[in-house]
Formats: C-alpha cells, structure tokens, sequence
C-alpha cells in the first residue's frame, strides 16, 4: 500500500546488525574477560529483538504490495508493526543500560551512553509512528492514504535518527569492545540470526 514507507523502514535490521556483527580476535591474549562479560550481556538481548524487529519490516513489506488492502486492515499492521519496532529498540536500549559502561575501554561510558541513547530515541519515535497512525482516518479512503504519505515523510527522519544509532553503535564497537564481541558465544548467535535474509521492500 505504501512502497515509500516499507522502504524507509529497511535501515532496521542494519542497526541491529551493527550491534552485533562482530568479527573473533585474532590476537595472543585475548579481551579482558570482564569485558567479554559486558559483551555477552548486550548481545544476549539482540536474537530475541531482532526477530521483533524483522517481523515488523516485512509486514510492512508485504503490505506495501498490497493495493486493495482495506484501510483499516492496512492501519492494525502499520500498528501492530510500529509497537514491535518501538519495543525491540527499546529492549536493546535497555540491554546496552543494564550492562553500563564496558568496562576497561576508555571514553566506555560516553559511547555506551550515546548508543543507549539514540536506540531510546528510536523507540520513541516509532511509538510516535504508531500514534499517527492510530489517529487516521480509515473511513475515507483519500485522507488514509495522505496520511500514510505524511507518515512516510516522518518515518524517513525517524530513518536519519538509524543512521546516527548505527554511528553510535560502530563508535561503540572499536578495539577492545569488537575483540570482546568477538569472544561472546551471545554475539556470534545474535550475528548470525542478524545475517539473514530480512525480507524487506526497497524503493521502487
């Protein structure tokens, strides 16, 4: 129904990689294991909340090829779908929050805190999303369908606000914090779950 707005939302499951997509160390000693502790607690959160995550993009996805969808079938997924992304961001704010500053890595505590920060960010925006449009008007066909084209203007800000999360989470992950995502069984599961296929639209 709306190409634009499933296209919008395909940076999803890229942030969720990020935080995740880590390589193993190759050097002698190995990361701190106090850091490795802090790592595995972050991942731990991602396998669940991802596949929150890519459910919600292809739902969009799919309802985006859907022409003769009914407003107010199209309006329940648009909802249903913006709560999940909401919540999964939100989980994996709170996971990176719970863990606190990764220990042993300096200037820790000011990029944990910016990654947090910016996925918190998220989540309150997609639960925006979710309000707008709660708010539509699903008796006329006409206004649902401008709404919706608001909506995608707004979900592409919400897009730049992904972008600055995965910055965020690619400062994060330098150096001793990617030796140590590296060495965490949590986070080879979580990037593996984040390499497949997402199924998401993408503009056309």
């Amino acid at each position: 129904m709306n190409k634009k707005l499933a296209a919008a939302l395909s940076g999803g499951a890229v942030l969720v990689a990020t935080l995740s997509g880590c390589s193993s160390s190759s050097g002698d000693k190995g990361p701190d294991p106090k850091l490795v502790s802090w790592a595995k607690t972050v991942c731990d959160a991602v396998p669940a909340q991802n596949t929150k995550i890519r459910t919600a993009n292809a739902a969009i996805a799919a309802i985006a090829t859907d022409s003769n969808l009914p407003p107010k079938s199209a309006q329940k997924t648009y909802v249903e779908a913006f709560q999940n992304l909401a919540d999964g961001y939100k989980s994996l704010a709170d996971a990176l929050d719970g863990a606190g500053a990764p220990p042993g890595v300096d200037g820790g505590a000011k990029l944990q805190q910016d990654a947090a920060k910016n996925l918190a960010g998220l989540s309150t925006s997609y639960a925006d999303l979710k309000k707008k449009v709660e708010g539509l008007d699903t008796k006329d066909q006409g206004k649902f369908a401008k709404g919706l084209k608001e909506v995608a203007s707004q979900t592409k800000e919400v897009g730049k606000q992904g972008d600055n999360g995965t910055q965020a989470l690619k400062r994060l992950e330098q150096g001793k914090v990617k030796e140590a995502m590296g060495e965490a069984t949590s986070c080879k599961v979580a990037a593996s779950a984040t390499a497949q296929p997402t199924g998401q639209a993408t503009s056309g």
